[in-house]
């Protein structure tokens, strides 16, 4: 298959379900899987979800809402960029730049909305908690059903929210084809026979619940096979929505950083000087005397800088990127590699083992711990033959019906039902988690 056929497949409008419904010059289909995406109940509450700094008291300092609304910008522009250069080279009809901008958009759009409170420490807590519990040694769960919770993803709870629990009865946001596959950079599940290399390969994209929605996604845009019908290589543009992940949390997390003083701003100035290279005007930085607007400026050209080198090494590496023979970081493999690992390592050292940052993440294993405790153990009494508690009798009765199996009863299914207790956790807010967890354990009283 020439390329031209390769790329028309992998720009597939298709909805999984739905059938092929056409959009319109104004709004196309992948426009309407931003929009549809924008008006969910999931990604109004990345804006109390931690990005770098929990609940932080800054007006200032991004959340995974701003951060993925940062990140579609980014991507927008990376793949309209990219997009641009592959229609002339293959002659693609009836396909645009901007239907390329606009994939890559909503994939980054969504691309953390499957994050659970307090960010990556909320999805250590959540697979401590389930190794540790004791409750999955109850019951005959196939190997990759316990991986499900004992390598807990949000990669695959925002596919799951995308295509299962926004939205049950459709069921889903019935977004394109195109957009689900780009959305998910670890298109793996979550137990394989022997580990898989490179970078897609790393964590995985869906749970077993979900397995059949991601092989027809799969399948509608022609995804090269890595274990016939179990794990595939990236949809090229998913590399691309990887950048402008990279991009906005490691750039923008610098400038918060020194926005809060954990970093001195001529530190991040030098950073971002290095980063930027030739595109920096001397004259114009001159200008600028307030650090913050220096700041500003460094950052939005480091940011283009970013976005040039990417693009070059994806459409330099086309050919192999299609075959699923590339598997790497883009950025990784252009000139910016060295000053972006220099950022890298003040992250680490510096930004993300901030004391505040340490101090409430760890509460945070506390809480999801506390608040998995009370639900699974309530909703594993209710499935059972015992006699409830009273407390068991009220827990069932404060989980949302959407969480529970027919008739509002915890489901029978083992799998299932602490899967939806997984859910319904993973699904709250920072403060939210934070209310609840003291009001059951008596802390606070609710007014």
């Amino acid at each position: 298959m020439g390329n031209r056929k390769i790329w028309e497949k992998l720009l597939s409008a298709d909805r999984p379900g739905a059938g092929k419904v056409p959009g319109t010059p104004e709004r196309t289909a992948f426009q309407q899987d931003y929009d549809r995406i924008v008006f969910t109940s999931a990604f109004r509450r990345m804006k109390d979800k931690t990005q770098v700094f929990p609940l932080s008291k800054s007006d200032y300092v991004r959340t995974r809402l701003t951060h993925s609304l940062e990140a579609s910008c980014v991507g927008r522009s990376l793949g309209a960029v990219v997009g641009r250069e592959i229609i002339a080279r293959h002659g693609l009809r009836d396909v645009e730049s901007g239907d390329f901008g606009a994939i890559v958009a909503a994939a980054c759009l969504a691309h953390d909305i499957g994050n659970p409170p307090f960010g990556h420490a909320g999805e250590d807590a959540i697979r401590e908690w389930f190794r540790n519990s004791g409750l999955l040694d109850r019951h005959p769960f196939t190997p990759a059903q316990r991986a499900d919770f004992e390598r807990y993803e949000g990669n695959a709870q925002g596919f799951r929210i995308l295509t299962r629990l926004q939205n049950p009865a459709n069921p889903g946001l019935q977004l394109t084809s195109a957009v689900l596959a780009t959305f998910t950079k670890y298109p793996r599940p979550s137990h394989i026979a022997a580990e898989l290399d490179g970078k897609s390969g790393k964590k995985f994209g869906f749970f077993q619940q979900d397995a059949e929605a991601f092989q027809r996604v799969a399948r509608s845009t022609g995804l090269v096979e890595r274990i016939p019908g179990a794990a595939w290589r990236r949809h090229p543009l998913a590399f691309l929505v990887e950048v402008a992940d990279d991009t906005c949390y490691l750039i923008v997390d610098l400038e918060d950083a020194a926005r809060l003083g954990f970093v001195p701003y001529k530190d991040a100035e030098c950073l971002l000087a290095d980063l930027a290279g030739n595109a920096i005007s001397g004259r114009r930085l001159e200008r600028l005397q307030d650090p913050k607007e220096r700041l500003e400026y460094l950052r939005a050209k480091a940011i283009g800088r970013l976005l040039e080198s990417a693009a070059a090494v994806f459409l330099e590496n086309e050919d192999a990127i299609l075959k699923g023979e590339f598997d790497d970081e883009l950025l990784e493999q252009s000139p910016v590699a060295v000053p972006l690992q220099a950022i890298l390592r003040l992250a680490k050292e510096t930004i993300y083992n901030a004391r505040p940052a340490l101090e409430i993440e760890t509460a945070g294993f506390e809480v999801l711990g506390g608040l998995l405790s009370l639900f699974a153990n309530a909703v594993e009494a209710g499935a059972g033959q015992a006699r409830l508690t009273t407390r068991e009798t009220m827990l069932l009765k404060l989980l949302p019906a959407q969480f529970l199996g027919h008739g509002g009863q915890p489901d029978p299914d083992p799998y299932w039902r602490l899967l939806q207790v997984a859910d319904f956790v993973a699904g709250m807010t920072d403060s939210y988690a934070v209310d609840m967890y003291r009001k059951l354990k008596g802390i606070d009283m609710p007014r």
